[in-house]
């Protein structure tokens, strides 16, 4: 009788080996550099593909297993959340604002993301790099669809939700995150990875998720705090990703240290700009606050990203060009975009206010440098005219910087009461920057950046109205035919939060004073 032959059981790095590299092979068919055509035109030089190590080692079987469960577990709070009437557990109807600022502005992004990994993934040579690649794709395929599904339920109730996908590719400041992916996927795979996994995974994200995601638990939204843990969990693999790639590639050759360098320089630049959004959703969008921009700031900026760039040193990679200007500005980022935001809030989909003396106090507390100087007078003033019933919008359109898009409104640095200024001349024509940050990226790059959409070039040239719309009536409302074509329900998605109907809406369902109403007898409002 013949002995039964035990299979050994393979070890973690074995099973990882056969299930992912062990799959791959060299094309036969076609040379492998016709196949891989992108992973040299960067100029990147690659001398041995085994180098790329995955410290996960995770294979596709256990990555399905993994992420079902985490699946079963957020859409049972989800559920439940939706069903207990969670909406109406939220701190204030303000902070609906917030939200609505994300599905419009950072969901988009989950489902760029996954684009760009998928395409990347394509163009490596190394299968240990697709199979990170391919990993990541599916993971922000399911980061895309899980928010916008907690986020689904605000908009039974709540207005400046309904048209987040319509709005990403019209609304004015949506241009901003979404032009920086843009120019990501429109860049070499090498790139890519330093933009969206280093430099935005791994240097910039916890400015994102953690601030925010602890701001929804203290102002009652458990929905938003279990997808931000649930995309927060797969974004440690994302980050040593990141950090794989920057450190496989200065290893590789001596020559593709000024280029990764040049590729930090320019993608932290414009994380920076991008996280203006997220610095003033921190600061004013969150009736009860956990900690302001500048204390993130530094703690997921300064202390986390300075110790990284040390780190890097050895490698001959120093910190960021534009590193100590974005130190400096931490004092001011926030204040200066709510500014341009109630400025413009009547193009925008959602509403502004200005915060009340209790929440300027806790801004005077955690900016005690700039705040009060700078910021609190210029909102007293909007107070007052709004109180007169002069609420203030800006009907003007603003000038953009060519390169992150946002209206020049920022300060020089050291002078935050001078709105800095670069121009650049390229083939006759002149283009404006906010920063030398931008400069430099437009300049390093021009033909790129000279193609860009810029929203309020696009509306002088006649490009944001619906093809019925007749500009040259004597009854035209320019204005009113931008919002038709943005999609925006006037009074309803936007302008001033104070006599909204999300305001009014909520307090009912609440049981609250309706705002302006007399309390009740013997009660206080």
């Amino acid at each position: 009788m013949d002995a039964t032959v035990r299979k050994k059981k393979l070890g973690l790095k074995d099973r990882y080996r056969v299930m992912t590299r062990d799959l791959a092979w060299d094309t036969t068919y076609q040379p492998m550099d016709k196949v891989f055509p992108y992973d040299t035109y960067e100029g990147i030089k690659i001398h041995d593909w085994d180098k790329w190590e995955d410290p996960f080692r995770l294979t596709m079987d256990a990555y399905w297993k993994y992420q079902g469960e985490k699946e079963k577990k957020l859409y049972a709070v989800i559920e439940a959340f939706a069903q207990n009437n969670g909406q109406l557990g939220v701190s204030d109807a303000r902070y609906i604002n917030a939200l609505k600022l994300f599905i419009q502005g950072v969901v988009p992004l989950e489902y760029y993301a996954h684009r760009g990994f998928a395409h990347a993934g394509r163009h490596f040579t190394g299968a240990g790099a697709r199979v990170a690649a391919q990993l990541q794709a599916i993971d922000e395929l399911r980061h895309f669809q899980t928010e916008t599904h907690a986020l689904s339920n605000y908009n039974k109730y709540f207005n400046g939700l309904h048209s987040s996908s319509h709005w990403f590719d019209r609304l004015w400041y949506l241009s901003v995150p979404k032009s920086f992916f843009e120019d990501g996927l429109t860049a070499g795979p090498f790139e890519f990875l330093a933009a969206v996994s280093f430099s935005f995974e791994y240097v910039l994200t916890n400015l994102l998720f953690v601030p925010f995601m602890s701001g929804a638990a203290h102002n009652g939204d458990m929905s938003t705090v279990t997808f931000g843990f649930s995309a927060q969990s797969d974004e440690s693999r994302h980050m040593t990703l990141g950090i794989e790639c920057i450190k496989f590639m200065l290893e590789q050759d001596p020559a593709n240290v000024p280029i990764v360098q040049g590729w930090i320089d320019k993608w932290f630049w414009r994380g920076f700009r991008v996280l203006t959004l997220v610095a003033m959703m921190q600061d004013y969008m969150l009736p009860k606050r956990v900690m302001s921009w500048r204390e993130a700031w530094e703690m997921y900026a300064e202390e986390n990203g300075g110790a990284l760039f040390r780190d890097l040193a050895r490698y001959g990679i120093r910190e960021p060009q534009g590193w100590k200007q974005a130190c400096e500005a931490k004092d001011h980022i926030s204040h200066q975009a709510w500014n341009i935001f109630y400025n413009y809030t009547q193009a925008a989909a959602f509403h502004t206010w200005v915060p009340e003396e209790s929440e300027m106090q806790w801004l005077s507390e955690k900016y005690p440098d700039s705040f009060d100087k700078h910021y609190r007078p210029r909102l007293e003033y909007l107070r007052q005219e709004q109180q007169a019933g002069r609420r203030f919008y800006n009907n003007a359109l603003p000038m953009l910087c060519t390169v992150c898009q946002i209206p020049m409104a920022f300060t020089e640095p050291g002078d935050p009461t001078k709105i800095c200024y670069r121009e650049s001349d390229y083939k006759g024509d002149k283009y404006h920057f906010c920063s030398d940050g931008c400069k430099h990226i437009f300049d390093h790059e021009p033909e790129k950046y000279m193609q860009s959409w810029l929203p309020v070039h696009q509306i002088y040239q006649g490009h944001c109205f619906s093809p019925d719309v007749d500009p040259t009536a004597p009854d035209f409302d320019p204005l009113g035919a931008v919002l038709d074509w943005y999609r925006l329900e006037k009074g309803r998605d936007n302008m001033e939060f104070e006599g909204s109907e999300d305001q009014k809406n909520f307090a009912t369902w609440r049981g609250d004073p309706l705002p302006g109403s007399a309390a009740p007898e013997g009660e206080s409002l």
